[in-house]
């Protein structure tokens, strides 16, 4: 019997990060849904700042971007002063990042509570994109492998695992300059031992489903070359996703890939 190679839709995510003002995020959602706001070959997702996500809804409204959320709390509800809940968030959004570096450097979130607010993301229907990655030290020490491997079993431990499950490989050691970019053939022997870590815990069902993608350092100027390993399935782009030229360049990338693959 032939196995048929499960067909993986590109994902392109823009973390915006704390960056514009109102007036830019309706302008930026607006230019990108404009752009690449058509493409079906791709699915395109952009994340705002909290304060804009209602503005930034109405400007894709219509197209096929959809809207994410930078982060979440993991209960529902109750006194939790300036936090925002996945309930919250379902009312607005479909994708939620979790376990980013920047939270897990800066507001110390550790792999249990990476993993609550899978879950909670998950019991009200967001689709979570877990961030893994190993720090410049673990780097140094070789441990890239060990560290991506053992934040997936932490973190996935009790989520439901189907065909919406997102994996984004985000090296902190690049995102935060420490280090020069890593080599993509460095980027794809880790998005490997992703997958293959996948297969082993959970079986080859969910490592032939799991879109795994790519969140250090892109930009029009490396997107060709990332694209050319069809073992990445999208990127999570930062500094890129806040211009809507740079965002919509590494969506089309993606689409050119899967025309290419289609043609073939």
């Amino acid at each position: 019997m032939v196995r048929i190679r499960a067909v993986r839709t590109p994902l392109v995510v823009g973390n915006w990060k704390m960056n514009t003002s109102l007036g830019e995020a309706k302008a930026l959602a607006g230019a990108i849904a404009a752009s690449v706001g058509a493409q079906t070959d791709v699915e395109i997702v952009v994340c705002p700042p909290f304060p804009w996500l209602t503005e930034v809804a109405k400007a894709i409204e219509g197209s096929n971007v959809k809207l994410g959320a930078q982060n979440m709390h993991s209960e529902s509800g109750g006194a939790y002063t300036g936090e925002v809940s996945p309930k919250m968030l379902k009312e607005l959004t479909q994708y939620v990042l979790v376990g980013q570096y920047e939270r897990r450097i800066y507001f110390a979130e550790k792999d249990a509570i990476v993993r609550r607010k899978l879950q909670a993301a998950q019991q009200v229907g967001l689709i979570p994109v877990l961030c893994v990655g190993e720090n410049a030290d673990q780097l140094d020490e070789g441990l890239g492998q060990y560290v991506v491997a053992e934040q997936l079993e932490a973190n996935l431990e009790g989520a439901r695992l189907d065909e919406k499950l997102v994996i984004a490989y985000e090296p902190s050691w690049t995102t935060i300059g420490l280090v020069a970019p890593p080599p993509l053939t460095y980027v794809g022997q880790i998005v490997e031992h992703i997958r293959a870590t996948l297969e082993m815990l959970y079986g080859t069902p969910i490592k032939e489903q799991a879109r795994i993608i790519y969140g250090g350092p892109v930009n029009p100027r490396n997107i060709a070359e990332i694209v050319k390993d069809a073992c990445i399935d999208g990127v999570l782009a930062g500094t890129a996703s806040v211009n809507a030229d740079n965002f919509s360049n590494l969506v089309k990338a993606f689409s050119a890939r899967s025309s290419a693959a289609l043609s073939a």
